[in-house]
């Protein structure tokens, strides 16, 4: 099994997430390394018109970095949170993932 394949099987089969959990890391898996998403476009991706439940959502991703929140961003184009964080050592994280990405 992939290790693409092998993620999405363990969320959909996981019983530690919520059915709106699994929407939010299943489209999540869709974006592709190197790229962003906000949480608006997210939110719409899954026909949530909740950027903050998506927010909320991603806080509690089981499954980092595998399911890859480090690439969800606010609508401004700014880092938006990272592990429930807006600013301090998580972004700087956060934002280290997205230029490591951006390299490959």
């Amino acid at each position: 099994m992939s290790k693409d394949m092998d993620i999405r099987h363990r969320v959909l089969h996981s019983t530690d997430i919520t059915p709106f959990q699994r929407r939010v890391y299943l489209e999540l898996l869709n974006v592709p390394r190197g790229e962003t998403i906000s949480y608006g476009e997210l939110a719409r991706r899954i026909g949530c018109r909740s950027a903050q439940a998506v927010g909320q959502a991603l806080r509690r991703n089981p499954f980092a970095p595998e399911v890859p929140c480090h690439r969800v961003v606010a609508s401004d184009g700014s880092l938006g949170g990272f592990h429930g964080e807006r600013q301090g050592e998580m972004i700087e994280r956060k934002r280290q993932l997205l230029e490591k990405e951006a390299k490959r």
